[in-house]
């Protein structure tokens, strides 16, 4: 597809139609989702003539909290603009996708959590049969989806799409919501601030699947920096969370005081505490694990508030708050993200605390009859 076709692309019907699926998926049965669904043909007209004609305007966002590795404002949308919302990404982002490096595995098809700690492990397994000890730089940005700059974005997405004005038109409307600021001052967090104390000129919205989108674009231009600029070989990012390999701290802190410089001066975005440099056989925290060379953990922090979280639901399930489908598929989310590290022991924890069968017990008990019928 020509980028000078994308604007009549994504208010196209079929664009809408999938992009009506999209959002709707998993949602079938929620007031707005059936009440949209009812005069389903119209509302998507409605929506595809404010695209055209460019009389769309942000609906009013939904704010709760969630705890989830940590405090953060999540923003929800109506139903409709989630309808936009999908309409941009389904023509959008697999334009950006081809312009990423391959090791930046947040938010993308056939990436993930997993992929990104499987490869940062690798590369330590690899460094570590090195004669030296090798370097990891870790790299953290303060407060990112908060301290984006408006600014910054909208100029990659006019040098992306030179010619698409209607296309940065939307964006901008998306980006720089007249009704509702997302962007936090800095060094501050969200307690730290009153709503009216927020800002309009950084930010974008948790929840939005344009900011996931967006949050990549933005930190590609520090991807491609790296890769290019810098040279490291061994660099991988899941979003926000990145960490570079060498041989060398002092080349380590040389890119260190680079990237730096780029992220004030280029993305006006800053670095916090968290970034440090050290050797890869004292463990890197990365994607909510702590990766070694040959095998990786989960983070303390994480297993503290896992085994509060299953002791909860443990309780509700024991009082009759919760059922077992409920509580099971809680467990089960926790034992999917633990099962790719060396964890027998919060394993077995986990089976001896919940008052229930887990799938892993039933598999262990219809093999263990199995066995014996055969036997």
């Amino acid at each position: 597809m020509e980028t000078h076709d994308l604007y009549s692309e994504i208010c196209s019907w079929e664009n809408l139609w999938n992009a009506y699926h999209k959002a709707a998926k998993g949602k079938w049965f929620r007031p707005e989702v059936a009440k949209f669904a009812m005069n389903l043909e119209e509302n998507l007209i409605s929506i595809q003539n404010e695209l055209i004609y460019q009389t769309y305007k942000v609906g009013r966002y939904r704010e709760f909290f969630v705890y989830e590795p940590k405090k953060r404002l999540v923003m929800a949308l109506q139903f409709r603009d989630r309808i936009v919302q999908w309409a941009i990404y389904l023509q959008v982002n697999h334009i950006f996708d081809k312009s990423m490096i391959y090791h930046s595995y947040g938010c993308r098809v056939g990436k993930g959590t997993v992929r990104a700690a499987d490869k940062l492990q690798d590369w330590c397994t690899l460094a570590n049969r090195k004669p030296k000890d090798w370097y990891y730089l870790k790299l953290d940005i303060s407060k990112y989806f908060y301290r984006v700059d408006h600014e910054v974005l909208l100029g990659i997405l006019k040098r992306k799409f030179p010619h698409e004005e209607k296309f940065i038109t939307l964006m901008k409307e998306i980006i720089e919501c007249d009704h509702t600021p997302f962007g936090l001052p800095p060094g501050k967090s969200v307690d730290d601030v009153l709503p009216e104390e927020r800002l309009y000129t950084v930010g974008m919205p948790i929840g939005n699947l344009t900011s996931q989108m967006l949050a990549n674009v933005c930190l590609n231009e520090l991807d491609q920096f790296i890769k290019h600029e810098l040279r490291a070989h061994f660099y991988v990012r899941y979003m926000d969370d990145m960490v570079i390999l060498h041989e060398s701290p002092v080349q380590l802190n040389v890119w260190k005081c680079r990237i730096e410089h780029f992220l004030n001066h280029t993305l006006h975005l800053e670095l916090n505490s968290k970034t440090a440099i050290g050797k890869i056989k004292t463990g890197i925290t990365f994607v909510g694990c702590r990766v070694f060379p040959g095998y990786r953990k989960p983070t303390k922090k994480f297993i503290r508030k896992m085994k509060n979280r299953i002791k909860a639901v443990s309780k509700q399930y024991t009082a009759g708050i919760m059922t077992e489908e409920q509580a099971n598929a809680v467990v089960q989310s926790y034992l999917g993200q633990i099962k790719h590290c060396s964890a027998m022991r919060l394993e077995n924890w986990i089976k001896e605390t919940v008052p229930f069968e887990t799938d892993a017990k039933r598999r262990k008990a219809n093999e263990s009859g199995t066995h014996c019928t055969d036997s």
